[in-house]
């Protein structure tokens, strides 16, 4: 999954959260069904550049809650 935002690090998506920005999440292409509640795997920066971190999140209404 991705976020709204296009982050270019880990460190930058955690901060954003802490900094309490209601930071949204979505799955490209409508593949897989995005889910809204719940853990979820996170990549970035998004494609087509490659992928240089990951993170877990608890997400409520598609919303990050906390990254791990």
């Amino acid at each position: 999954m991705y976020t709204d935002y296009d982050y270019k690090t880990k460190k930058e998506l955690k901060a954003a959260v802490a900094d309490g920005k209601q930071v949204r999440v979505y799955q490209p292409g409508g593949i897989f069904s995005g889910e809204t509640d719940g853990g979820v795997v996170l990549e970035g920066p998004h494609y087509p550049r490659p992928h240089t971190w990951y993170a877990q999140a608890i997400i409520k209404d598609s919303i990050i809650m906390k990254v791990k």
